[in-house]
C-alpha cells in the first residue's frame, strides 16, 4: 500500500511517495501552492496516479505543541483532499521536518538556490519516513 505525503507551504507543497510495502519514502516532487483553490484536486490526480492508498498530511504544530493559524490551514487542506481524493487522510506532526531537510542538503553540499527548489520534498520525505517507521514500531 503506497501512502503519498504532503508537506504544506503557502509557496510550494512538498510531496513523498511511499513504496507498495509502505517502508521507504522517496522524494516525488514539489507542486505550486498556488492556485490554492485547486490543490485538493491536483493532490488527488497525483494520488490516483501514484496509486496511493492513503494519504498524510503535515501539521505544523508549534514547538510547545499548540496549533497556529497554518495547522488550520493544514486541517482545512486534509479534509479538502478528503472530500476530494476519497481516500484516508491522516495529519502527522512535521515539527522540525523542514529544519532537518534543510541540515541534511547543506552537509551534501547543495546550493542554497537549489536548496529552495527541494527543500519541500525532501521534508515531505523525512515526514512520511518518520511515520512509516512509527507505523511499523506499532
Amino acid at each position: 500500500m503506497r501512502i503519498l505525503a504532503i508537506d504544506p507551504g503557502t509557496k510550494r507543497v512538498g510531496v513523498a511517495l511511499s513504496d507498495p510495502t509502505a517502508t521507504i519514502a522517496q522524494a516525488l516532487t514539489t507542486m505550486q501552492a498556488e492556485p490554492a483553490s485547486t490543490l485538493p484536486a491536483r493532490i488527488a490526480q497525483l494520488a490516483r496516479e501514484s496509486e496511493a492508498a492513503r494519504i498524510v498530511v503535515g501539521l505544523p504544530k508549534r514547538l510547545d505543541g499548540s496549533r497556529g493559524p497554518e495547522a488550520k490551514a493544514a486541517q482545512l487542506l486534509a479534509d479538502a483532499i478528503r472530500a476530494e481524493s476519497g481516500l484516508p487522510v491522516e495529519l502527522v506532526d512535521e515539527r522540525l521536518t523542514t529544519v532537518a531537510a534543510e541540515r541534511s542538503l547543506i552537509a551534501d553540499g547543495v546550493r542554497r538556490a537549489k536548496r529552495r527548489l527541494s527543500i519541500d520534498r525532501v521534508a515531505a520525505t523525512l515526514m512520511l519516513q518518520a511515520h512509516l517507521d512509527r507505523r511499523r514500531a506499532g
